[in-house]
């Protein structure tokens, strides 16, 4: 709990991450790139890209997962390849290239507001059976 008897903002919600309606095996999301996501010089951070990629891929696994399993980030690589200054929108799309009973893999491809190319990511999510308490 928080100062104001609230519970602490999580990762999507710090960052502003919208996720946005979309298919089983596909994650639409977009941020705007504010200084909670840019790093010093004013550009879109690539550590921010990563959350964004990682938090997709985590949130489409869980939508294909059985009932008491959970997806669990273990690899995620990435390439940057356009800068988006502070004040710009970048959008993600998340499609499960693939499913097996232990391992989903995704790829994660996040755009700038004319559709360009910004960053590519595969992230691999382990699913594991939900420890009861």
């Amino acid at each position: 709990m928080n100062e104001h008897g609230g519970r602490p903002k999580i990762l999507h919600e710090v960052l502003g991450m919208e996720f946005l309606p979309s298919e089983p095996g596909t994650v639409l999301a977009r941020m705007e790139v504010t200084h909670a996501v840019c790093q010093r010089f004013g550009f879109l951070s690539g550590g921010s890209s990563l959350a964004l990629a990682e938090t997709m891929a985590g949130r489409g696994s869980l939508a294909l997962c059985e009932e008491g399993e959970v997806p669990l980030g273990v690899q995620v690589s990435a390439n940057h390849v356009r800068a988006v200054p502070l004040g710009g929108v970048v959008f993600g799309e998340a499609r499960i290239l693939s499913q097996t009973r232990s391992l989903h893999v995704w790829n994660v491809d996040i755009t700038d507001e004319e559709g360009r190319l910004v960053s590519t990511s595969r992230v691999t999510n382990c699913i594991k059976k939900r420890k009861s308490s």
